[in-house]
């Protein structure tokens, strides 16, 4: 089953794996990453016309040598 499109998952390793990005406060291109971006918005930041902004959870693992990461390939979440 694939991943769900935006969602954050603590992994018990320290690299990202494919198709994640590590939640570190990076800034994106809008044109790589349209289906994020239609999730997040600039809520992390972000110019909002060519950059948005992953969260920043780096510190906040509660295991050294873990890492937290956002999915940025995956089934995009369906609505009620």
């Amino acid at each position: 089953m694939d991943p769900i499109l935006g969602s954050i998952q603590l992994f018990a390793f320290n690299f990202v794996p494919q198709n994640w990005m590590s939640c570190d406060g990076s800034l994106v291109q809008i044109r790589q990453y349209t289906a994020v971006f239609s999730l997040v918005g600039t809520t992390y930041g972000g110019d909002g016309m060519t950059t948005f902004g992953l969260p920043n959870l780096k510190g906040k693992e509660p295991v050294p040598g873990s890492i937290y990461c956002i999915c940025m390939q995956g089934v995009f979440p369906s609505r009620p």
